[in-house]
């Protein structure tokens, strides 16, 4: 798979990942060529480069999940561009409440966890692209927690709004998006909180906005050091914090041309490793709604080789069932004799960002009565 820039692409090539157009109809499909007319769409979209596949490069595995999840991604992303422009002219953003409801009840209500593939961003869409990740994870956590469904809805509605002041923020420094020197940050901050400015003004627009607004204030203004804010209650802390480990998550996971994006593994050990600023409950049900290491990743272990993990742990992702490669041995990361001479340090993943999945291996693996007792006893735990 090869990312190919806009201007370099031409007829004939094989497209990597789908094409939907705003209202989520698909254009192209994967594996189809590019046409002159598929081209300009491309162009037409703003989009800075698609994924191709080599020549005899076979279709890379997509579920129907993880494509629905790329569909819904898309038509999000013009609702949003629509409502940010709405904003920026003082006119009522109208499709704001379809769009929280669409999302709540997609991603709010799941009885799994999903793989959260990213999306390219450059600096004309980051904003966009930013947001629904966002909301979409403060969706899927808020439904572990007991909280009103006016809670859920004002914080995802925050979720989507907090980063309208990113449209003031210069280009070059959104290219940057985590890289950041003192000067951008200040930049940064100085652009959200004019953006809060904007929102101010649509206080009393809808039912959640008055709870969402206060979201977006405390969790903005309490970024600056020289503001005094007065403790917020309870529940806007709440939603605020969820929002903070959300918003994080996917800066960190999000790639741009300019910035290599973390594995899930080294994002989730950052926000682990400040939890003065990350709640630590909060990371531990992100860790419930997404998969960190799914069954078929392929690992970087810390023997200097690889694994692919054969049975997820689904209370400790970093505890899975896997196979070494080097000596085609099975190890059960959840024993603790096993844990301490071997053990997972990073994922391996593809080029477009998402986790590298060895279907071959799980396709010839058969598990025997031991790794049934083994599976069990992962799940009892």
């Amino acid at each position: 798979m090869l990312f190919v820039r806009t201007e370099e692409l031409k007829p004939g090539m094989r497209l990597a990942k789908p094409i939907y157009n705003k209202n989520g109809v698909l254009l192209y499909e994967r594996n189809s060529k590019l046409t002159i007319p598929g081209i300009n769409s491309v162009r037409n979209f703003g989009l800075i480069g698609i994924y191709i596949l080599e020549p005899a490069e076979p279709v890379p595995p997509f579920s129907k999940e993880d494509l629905e999840f790329e569909q819904a991604q898309t038509v999000y992303m013009f609702k949003l561009r629509d409502i940010f422009d709405k904003v920026h002219k003082r006119t009522t953003p109208d499709k704001l409440p379809l769009l929280v409801e669409d999302i709540l009840n997609r991603y709010g209500s799941l009885n799994h966890r999903v793989n959260f593939n990213q999306n390219l961003r450059s600096a004309d869409d980051f904003i966009f692209k930013h947001a629904i990740s966002t909301s979409i994870l403060t969706a899927m956590i808020s439904q572990h927690i007991n909280m009103t469904e006016e809670n859920r809805t004002s914080l995802i509605a925050a979720s989507l709004l907090y980063g309208f002041g990113y449209r003031f923020v210069p280009r070059n420094v959104l290219d940057k998006v985590t890289e950041l020197t003192k000067a951008d940050e200040d930049m940064i901050q100085l652009s959200l909180e004019k953006g809060v400015s904007y929102l101010r003004t649509y206080h009393e627009e809808f039912p959640f906005l008055p709870k969402a607004l206060s979201i977006v204030e405390y969790f903005i203004l309490s970024s600056n050091p020289e503001r005094a804010l007065e403790h917020p209650a309870p529940d806007i802390l709440l939603l605020a914090e969820i929002l903070r480990v959300a918003k994080q998550f996917d800066l960190l996971t999000g790639m741009s041309l300019g910035h290599k994006p973390e594995s899930e593994i080294m994002a989730m050990q950052h926000l682990r490793e400040h939890p003065e600023t990350y709640n630590d409950t909060i990371v531990s049900l992100l860790a419930q709604c997404i998969h960190i290491v799914p069954a078929g990743a392929s690992v970087d272990l810390s023997t200097k080789d690889k694994g692919i993990v054969l049975v997820e742990n689904p209370y400790d992702y970093l505890q899975p069932l896997i196979l070494r490669l080097s000596d085609n041995q099975l190890y059960d990361l959840s024993l603790p004799e096993v844990s301490q001479k071997i053990w997972i340090v990073d994922l391996m993943k593809t080029m477009d960002n998402r986790v590298e999945i060895d279907e071959n291996t799980l396709k010839l693996f058969v598990a025997d009565q031991r790794i049934i007792e083994m599976t069990e006893r992962i799940k009892k735990k």
